[in-house]
């Protein structure tokens, strides 16, 4: 006779309050901090002035914030078997360095032929590969932690190596060879380097060592069922926060120039939804279970903002046509890909490994 398993509650009834409805209060952020721009005088230069070099201190801030709980949660020890997955591995760097950037040249080229500026800007977004915010829409889709830690560790170090290089082939090397005009691209390793460092390598270190400690003193039972559930919702107050002042920094440049935004935004928006939906087919195709094939979804779609924006404006301007192209980036990533987190959770259904088990 076969058992009966009781039904597991809704998931909307297992959520808090702010996951709950946690694309209301996205919505909302970005109005406040879109009217907070428009309307607040010098805001957004106050904001702006707050920075090391080329990193905003506010954005840095909201970052870390956001990334150290999620960071904190990833089980360390387990790394390593991740890391020895080579279908995963392989499919990520061939998505990540191969395909990521070729799809956003291809699409800068095609909606935006006659306007340089924005279309060399969107390449550049197109390079700066996800170190940061993808983790927190892998765990908001119920992603493989420890996998996202591995693959945004190896994006890292690709970025720093790999991004100059990359920059020269898709704005002189390649169109040039098509015929296409052309544009230099003259950014340092460390600066590159040192954005590395800020967003993925200090909650990477604090995520670490609070596990570390934590455990050594109290045991993982009490560091996973005490402490995690209240350190958890600080990721999404830093998610928050971060679009606050996205939109802040960049609101009278969005709200004075809407149809170049939406110029932009098209682009953009097909390259997301591509590359998220094309990673994860892949990835079911590969045999990956649904906690992977999403984590390599993720980490292909998203883009490192900070680096494009930062690269933008320290080579071409911050008043450039480059430069506003990076900043629309993030504010269509952000509502573009909180959606397919929740595609992501519909789409769990066509994975055998999540079939198998109760909710």
């Amino acid at each position: 006779m076969t058992a009966t398993v009781p039904a597991a509650p809704p998931v909307a009834q297992r959520l808090s309050t702010l996951d709950r409805h946690l694309p209301a209060w996205i919505g909302l952020a970005m109005l406040a901090g879109l009217l907070a721009g428009r309307w607040v005088p010098g805001i957004a230069d106050a904001l702006d002035a707050i920075k090391v070099g080329s990193i905003s201190l506010p954005i840095a801030l909201g970052l870390l914030v956001m990334m150290y709980p999620v960071l904190a949660k990833v089980r360390y020890d387990e790394v390593g078997h991740v890391a020895r997955d080579r279908r995963m591995m392989a499919l990520s760097l061939v998505l990540n360095w191969l395909l990521g950037p070729a799809l956003m040249f291809a699409l800068a080229w095609l909606f935006l032929p006659d306007l340089p500026e924005y279309r060399t800007g969107l390449i550049i977004v197109g390079l700066a590969r996800c170190i940061a915010m993808v983790i927190i829409w892998n765990d908001l889709a119920c992603g493989d932690r420890e996998a996202a830690a591995v693959l945004v560790a190896v994006n890292s170090v690709f970025q720093v190596v790999a991004f100059a290089l990359l920059g020269w082939f898709y704005l002189d090397l390649l169109p040039g060879w098509l015929g296409l005009s052309t544009t230099g691209l003259d950014v340092s390793p460390w600066q590159i380097a040192w954005s590395v460092i800020v967003f993925l390598g200090i909650p990477l270190a604090a995520g670490y060592l609070t596990r570390r400690v934590g455990e050594a003193r109290r045991g993982r039972d009490w560091y996973e069922q005490r402490f995690l559930p209240r350190l958890g919702p600080w990721a999404l107050y830093g998610l928050l926060f971060t679009i606050v002042v996205l939109f802040a920094l960049q609101g009278e440049k969005i709200t004075s120039q809407p149809l170049d935004v939406v110029r932009i935004a098209v682009p953009l928006v097909v390259y997301f939804a591509l590359m998220w939906a094309g990673s994860l087919v892949l990835a079911h195709r590969a045999g990956l279970g649904y906690a992977r094939a999403t984590t390599v979804a993720f980490t292909a779609a998203g883009n490192n903002f900070e680096l494009a924006i930062a690269v933008a404006i320290a080579v071409f301007g911050v008043t450039s046509g480059q430069a506003l192209a990076g900043v629309v980036g993030p504010l269509i990533e952000v509502p573009v890909l909180v959606g397919l987190v929740y595609v992501s959770l519909w789409a769990r259904r066509f994975f055998p490994d999540v079939r198998q088990v109760s909710p």
